[in-house]
């Protein structure tokens, strides 16, 4: 079904362009509702010193770029994936720190609806919490791993879990205050996932200790204590999920390094990330909604991370070469209406029962041309004439589909006498 475009029957109460809002003709081209909005933070980073810009910082680059100055974007989208804004800020501010401003934003624009906030766990703090709580705000956020803690008797009871899909089972709690509900959620999925990547920090630890080991085993003078200590620092810094692992433990040995290494798999650790694995935790104020609408909402998400991937790669939102704050303002607007366009098409293409790849009618769609072709008349005018490539059976049938007309006849266009 293609979307139907915008008529007045009635002349008299016929509504200008001008003032129809943006709001209301996304939601009427692609029934796009606002009761549920996404937001996330990302970043991206300059080329360049950028020195006439003083949002460009150094902070947590995304990017995997510490060496570069950055700045800080902070995207709004509906559950639909249609972008509705955008804030830019410092690259040295905490994520955190943006989120009262965003969400006081977005209301000024599309109004204060009894709306849903959808954030990832980075955006989440007491205080952004207490105070969506305070304005009467409904959220749904991911909370920090180290909430699994205040749960694990309901993580370890068999009962009451529910499947939402194959090998993906939630359970609901409610918070200590009773304010608040917790979603416990585990993915078998994930679970496999931590568990091969807890098996080779491991591996990688104990392969280095044993090094470490021999080494004073078979030295043949004193060692510094100091120096084995930082050495085991470094060890386990490099691999932090599995630091906690092991009890290591440097001791006096009658041995000429002066020192014997011992370390063991702590118990206790061990049975606590079996029982962890594979499982995290949503939070919310939402009190009528199943468990299964709970996690179906967030991981829409990955909307929100979408038009990050997208702007990142296909609309080389970085990096960002400009120097001044004006032309990199204009670079990051010109990117997310970039993101804009690509929504509609895939909005557009999925009305119209092509599926949603934008890229692809890009590429199919891409091929036809258009040439104007310049006749010099006697009088001194010219006349041009449009003539528009004629396209082939696969890009006929998309744009029947689309409801698009190319030109079909050609007329000739004139010059206005002055």
């Amino acid at each position: 079904m293609k979307p139907a475009p915008r008529t007045h029957t009635d002349p008299e109460h016929e509504v200008p362009l001008s003032k129809i809002s943006l709001r209301d003709r996304l939601g009427e081209l692609f029934a796009v509702t606002y009761d549920l909005l996404l937001y996330d933070v990302t970043s991206t980073y300059f080329e360049g010193e950028a020195e006439g810009n003083a949002l460009a910082r150094r902070g947590h680059s995304r990017d995997h770029r510490p060496d570069c100055k950055h700045v800080l974007i902070a995207v709004v989208v509906t559950k639909q994936g249609m972008p509705l804004g955008y804030e830019v800020f410092a690259g040295n501010r905490n994520d955190v720190t943006t989120v009262e401003e965003v969400v006081t934003a977005m209301e000024g624009r599309f109004g204060t609806a009894d709306r849903v906030w959808v954030m990832d766990r980075g955006m989440v703090s007491e205080e952004n919490l207490s105070w969506l709580r305070g304005s009467g705000r409904r959220y749904l956020v991911g909370a920090g791993r180290h909430e699994l803690r205040r749960f694990a008797p309901q993580l370890s009871e068999q009962k009451d879990w529910r499947q939402v899909r194959e090998g993906l089972e939630v359970k609901l709690c409610q918070g200590p205050e009773g304010g608040e509900t917790f979603v416990l959620c585990r993915s078998e999925d994930r679970k496999r996932k931590e568990q091969q990547m807890h098996a080779r920090f491991s591996g990688r630890i104990v392969e280095r200790l044993e090094s470490l080991k021999r080494r004073l085993e078979r030295a043949r003078s004193a060692v510094d204590r100091g120096g084995v200590e930082r050495q085991i620092g470094r060890i386990l810094g490099q691999n932090p999920r599995a630091a906690d692992a092991f009890h290591i433990q440097v001791d006096s040995a009658a041995v000429p390094s002066g020192l014997a290494l011992a370390f063991a798999e702590r118990r206790q650790f061990k049975e606590w990330v079996g029982l962890t694995h594979g499982a995290y935790v949503l939070r919310t104020n939402v009190r009528d909604w199943t468990p299964e609408d709970l996690w179906q909402t967030y991981v829409q998400l990955s909307e929100a991370e979408a038009a990050f991937r997208i702007q990142k790669t296909d609309l080389s939102i970085r990096p960002v070469w400009h120097q001044r704050a004006d032309r990199e303002e204009a670079h990051i607007l010109i990117c997310f209406l970039g993101y804009v366009l690509w929504k509609t098409l895939e909005q557009w293409s999925r009305f119209a029962e092509l599926g949603a790849s934008p890229r692809t009618l890009l590429e199919q769609l891409g091929r036809l041309t258009s040439t104007d072709v310049v006749l010099p008349t006697t009088d001194g005018r010219e006349v041009r004439l449009r003539c528009v490539v004629r396209p082939d059976k696969q890009q006929a049938q998309l744009l029947e589909r689309l409801g698009v007309d190319l030109p079909s006849r050609l007329r000739p266009r004139l010059p206005l006498e002055m």
